[in-house]
């Protein structure tokens, strides 16, 4: 990404590529990526589905002009402008669809878009995507074998007809991001999903952990210390694999932990007191070729809820996450650049000293504020402490070095 910059140690001695990286851009202005929901309509029924995909479009979406609206909206926060992603339910069951991105184009954004592994998931759709302007399209693994993932997505051949887009969308000129969900059912799979995600080759590899909201409530939860473990292993593919964190904002104090710990010789299973999920999954990715002694990973990005990040759902509310059901305005009302700046709620959400429990008392709560949407759906305030995360905060046993990473 152009617009991000590696946190480093200022002037201290070269040590390479930071543990974090912040965008080139003031998030309490612009955001660095805008999501839209276009619809809700998706013929799937996804176990973890935020928006409880529906058959059917709701009459109330943002008609063809009200979304051009939108994108000339997104165009106003500036050079650069932010990413753009159109998701939902499923993109394709818009038919503007192609006209919207060519729109997009025209009006100086770099549209992306998520669709659902549904019967319109043809090469000559996603030809027809890129031809309109789109550079990127977003698609969803959630499990290394057909049997795993098709009965994630509620339907036979879901799993077939992903690897095939991703190959045509490939051909076409896309670049492709891989997602996949975490839950307890696919987290021995981890390696063999990462594994796929090198060998077919992607610009990305988003590791989402759940939030229990929508069709997600009825998932099993990561205890705390799953989700360190998950984290850790991670870290360690990302050597091997382009990787990413979704709602686990917790992953960067995860690499500036890891960071430290490397340059001082410490072996980080013991310091972190990792479990058996985590040597688990280490030891199937060595085998499968994941872990590499190069140090070069990408490093996670800062940006959270309202806080460089921005959604506008399928009926134009404005929330500082798509799971996050806490809306700031509506985009048919008031401009989407008023809302992101200056909305109580936004404001609110890019203060670090409003965060409670944990969260408001740990020392890496500027760079991580675990994620809000997950501490709003389990205990109902917007800054609770993340419940997925085991670090007691001033546990890290060398906080001298945590001053290099401020």
């Amino acid at each position: 990404m152009t617009e991000e910059r590696r946190t480093t140690a200022g002037d201290g001695p070269s040590r390479g590529p930071g543990p974090v990286r912040r965008v080139r851009r003031d998030v309490a202005t612009s955001p660095f990526i805008v999501i839209w929901e276009a619809t809700r309509a998706c013929p799937l029924a996804c176990l973890h589905c935020r928006a409880e995909a529906v058959p059917k479009r709701h009459p109330l979406e943002l008609t063809t002009d009200e979304a051009t609206g939108l994108m000339r909206q997104v165009a106003a926060f500036g050079r650069p402008a932010p990413l753009f992603v159109i998701t939902g339910g499923d993109p394709f069951e818009r038919p503007d669809l192609f006209e919207l991105v060519r729109r997009g184009r025209e009006l100086g954004l770099a549209p992306a878009v998520s669709p659902s592994g549904t019967p319109a998931l043809t090469p000559g759709n996603l030809t027809r995507l890129r031809d309109a302007g789109a550079v990127a399209i977003s698609l969803s693994l959630d499990g290394a074998t057909a049997a795993r993932h098709d009965d994630f997505r509620g339907y036979d051949g879901v799993f077939s007809r992903t690897l095939a887009a991703w190959r045509a969308a490939r051909e076409a000129g896309l670049k492709v991001q891989i997602n996949t969900t975490v839950t307890r059912d696919n987290l021995r799979e981890l390696p063999d999903i990462a594994k796929l995600v090198r060998d077919r080759g992607a610009l990305l590899w988003s590791v989402f952990f759940l939030v229990p909201t929508g069709r997600g409530r009825a998932l099993a939860a990561l205890t705390p210390q799953e989700a360190e473990d998950v984290l850790n292993f991670v870290y360690d593919v990302g050597t091997a694999v382009p990787v990413k964190t979704t709602e686990a904002h917790h992953f960067r104090r995860v690499a500036v932990q890891r960071l430290i710990l490397a340059e001082r010789g410490i072996s980080h299973i013991d310091a972190l007191e990792l479990g058996p999920v985590y040597r688990d999954l280490r030891r199937r990715a060595r085998r499968a070729g994941l872990i590499r002694e190069s140090r070069a990973r990408r490093p996670p990005i800062d940006v959270n809820a309202g806080r460089g990040f921005v959604f506008v759902s399928h009926t134009g509310t404005v929330h500082p996450s798509g799971f996050l059901p806490l809306a700031a305005g509506n985009v048919r009302e008031r401009p989407l650049t008023e809302i992101y700046r200056s909305a109580p709620l936004f404001t609110a959400l890019r203060d670090p000293d409003r965060l409670a429990g944990r969260c408001g008392s740990c020392e890496f709560r500027a760079i991580c504020g675990g994620s809000r949407s997950r501490a709003y759906a389990c205990g109902g305030d917007v800054f609770g402490e993340e419940p997925w995360c085991a670090y007691q905060p001033g546990t890290f046993p060398y906080q001298e070095d945590l001053a290099l990473f401020g």
